[in-house]
């Protein structure tokens, strides 16, 4: 995809002291560092994380440690999958902070721990209210104040189990697969007002990946600390990229992105086995490319298959030429 280039008139406030930023699912693990690291950067933070009754404010103990770090935050218990939530989280940094320049959407759940075939449908129902339709809610909410910012950015934390599935967490995998999918859309549908859309799936101990045999060196090295920069940069006016899919943790960073192969001609009257035989010999993935959305990928396999059934009659004509 190209690289995201918001309109020429539009300042661009690399330092972000001033920014108001909402990090959802910020009282604990990843979130709680999303937040930590920007309120450290000058920025003005809503902290929002649910509480239930009888349960400790973790929302406040955050916001208490970025105001005793000389940050700035307020706390908001929304529970993202209520409705309303979004329009209560935006109205909070509206409210709070007059205006709103990057969300990042981490609120999520990652459901039960089992096969598909000891689950039920409403296993899926559960993860998909939180970790996908709770977000596109948020996005409703946030559109107007994103575009009314000179650098608005959504940023949505999502998981390698959308790229690739995990065993035993079907309904986990499929409601972040739906996240990637939506990511991508947003992307191309805000570009022209200038908000900028990506996704991070960072790789961290938290309590949704706790492990009692998780090695210490390990959990040390995927500390939710060490991705902090990243979503930063992810969701700061200096990012100038969007649609894009970013995967990081223990110190690293590498791009992911939904490739396709080289391709061959598929003729309609090619028999099942004959498909098979052809089909066997596209199984590598050389020539890798990738597409700025499904129009794209579409119009491209147009273009190659075109190309393709031009290619013998061009040769025909060449052979006929006289000598």
């Amino acid at each position: 995809m190209a690289g995201y280039s918001p309109d020429s008139d539009q300042p661009d406030r690399r330092d972000d002291s001033d920014r108001v930023v909402v990090v959802t699912g910020a009282g604990k693990g990843l979130g709680e560092a999303f937040a930590k690291a920007w309120a450290s950067r000058g920025a003005r933070v809503v902290v929002s994380n649910r509480r239930r009754a009888g349960a400790a404010d973790d929302a406040g103990r955050v916001v208490d440690e970025i105001r005793s770090a000389g940050g700035q935050a307020i706390a908001e218990y929304s529970d993202m999958a209520d409705p309303g939530a979004g329009e209560a989280v935006v109205g909070a940094a509206l409210k709070a902070f007059g205006r709103l320049d990057a969300v990042i959407a981490n609120a999520g759940t990652s459901g039960p721990a089992r096969k598909l075939t000891q689950g039920s449908l409403a296993d899926f129902r559960d993860v998909m209210e939180t970790n996908f339709f709770s977000n596109i809610a948020l996005a409703e909410a946030a559109q107007a104040p994103l575009q009314a910012s000179p650098s608005g950015r959504f940023l949505l934390i999502s998981s390698s189990a959308g790229l690739y599935g995990v065993r035993g967490r079907a309904p986990y995998a499929a409601s972040k697969g739906a996240l990637n999918a939506f990511a991508m859309s947003l992307a191309s549908e805000w570009r022209r007002d200038g908000v900028g859309v990506n996704i991070l799936a960072p790789y961290a101990a938290t309590r949704m990946t706790d492990a009692p045999d998780l090695d210490p060196a390990l959990a040390a090295a995927i500390a939710p600390a060490n991705v902090g920069a990243v979503a930063v940069w992810l969701s700061s006016a200096a990012c100038r990229q969007s649609g894009e899919i970013w995967v990081s943790g223990a110190g690293w960073l590498r791009r992911a992105q939904m490739v396709e192969g080289r391709g061959a001609t598929a003729a309609p009257d090619l028999s099942a086995e004959e498909v098979q035989a052809l089909a066997e010999t596209l199984r590598g993935l050389e020539k890798l490319r990738g597409f700025a959305g499904a129009e794209a990928a579409f119009a491209d396999l147009i273009r190659e298959c075109q190309a393709a059934r031009a290619a013998p009659a061009q040769s025909a004509d060449k052979g006929s030429e006289p000598a």
